[in-house]
């Protein structure tokens, strides 16, 4: 039975088969998780894995490489998330970056996953509350996954800070 939680850490800390990167589209270290993730996982490790893909990648695509180093996951999916500075509307593109990792784990055969709030941090742009925003697409990205596809899977939504942890729940209850 499939299950999704919302829990307050770093889905980088988490004990899943695949950990999910707020990527940008080139799959380059960024900062915050990205940046975390590349430096947990060896820069260049994960440098070189990433390079194996074709780039740049759109907003909402979603690859998948090995964790490298870092150990509590076998893998990491790189979810492009939009930037909604430049994107001010590209909510489609956000639901697509939860849905389509959630695709891309199944068809790895995996059913454990860890997200990060995709697009609520520096990509957040002039949303007027990201952390809301990324909670709804992450929970009906959910939802449509698991209403189409007969397979299991646990998913982590993980806010990093009290604040986020706090609207986070607060929006999966609305």
């Amino acid at each position: 039975m499939s299950n999704i939680k919302i829990i307050k850490g770093s889905c980088v800390d988490q004990e899943v088969d695949a950990i999910v990167n707020a990527a940008n589209d080139e799959l380059l270290p960024g900062a915050g998780v990205c940046g975390e993730i590349f430096r947990r996982a060896g820069y260049k490790n994960l440098v070189d894995e990433c390079s194996k893909h074709k780039i740049p990648l759109q907003d909402g695509e979603a690859v998948i490489t090995s964790s490298c180093n870092i150990n509590n996951a076998k893998y990491i999916i790189h979810a492009v998330g939009p930037n909604f500075y430049i994107k001010k509307d590209a909510f489609n593109e956000l639901y697509n970056a939860y849905y389509n990792s959630l695709e891309l784990l199944k068809k790895n055969n995996l059913h454990s996953i860890s997200f990060p709030l995709i697009s609520s941090g520096i990509f957040g742009g002039n949303l007027g509350n990201p952390v809301e925003v990324s909670t709804k697409y992450c929970l009906k990205a959910y939802n449509d996954f698991i209403n189409n596809n007969d397979y299991d899977i646990d998913v982590l939504l993980c806010a990093f800070t009290d604040n986020e942890y706090e609207i986070a729940k607060k929006t999966s209850v609305s």
